[in-house]
């Protein structure tokens, strides 16, 4: 990687009570504060949080997403990229209504074993310019296959 930062920005993403609901139930998270948001208010929350992991709609369904990334951005053919490792660390709580723009980083790339590591770090933000969460993920190129 040369001297300089390789640096992508999402497009700023508004967190929809709708979308929070729908990733609940595909995750089969049952607690109702991911639903209605008079129990997440009773709980503690100003409105309705995401779940952990939410992060992955905001890198995927955005109008500049993770496959822009390193598809455009990166030169990687996605048929060619594995995903191999993720975690989160967790700032503030995100919840309905708020803004989420997010920063991803290439912090290390280095090759082994005839493949390509990508070591990545995103920033997610809400409309407070407040850090919300830190996504780090490594992702793998490989080798085409005959």
């Amino acid at each position: 990687m040369s001297g300089q930062a390789m640096v992508f920005d999402y497009a700023p993403f508004l967190i929809e009570a709708g979308k929070i609901k729908e990733f609940a139930k595909a995750l089969q998270l049952e607690n109702p504060i991911y639903r209605d948001e008079e129990t997440a208010k009773s709980a503690g929350y100003r409105g309705i949080p995401v779940p952990p992991t939410f992060m992955t709609v905001i890198d995927f369904w955005n109008d500049r997403n993770f496959y822009q990334f390193f598809a455009d951005f990166l030169k990687l053919n996605p048929n060619h990229v594995l995903h191999g490792e993720q975690s989160y660390e967790y700032h503030k709580v995100i919840l309905a209504g708020d803004t989420i723009a997010a920063q991803v980083r290439v912090k290390e790339q280095f090759h082994k074993k005839g493949k390509n590591f990508f070591l990545l770090e995103t920033i997610y933000r809400n409309q407070w310019n407040e850090i919300t969460a830190v996504g780090r993920a490594t992702i793998i190129e490989i080798a085409e296959v005959d």
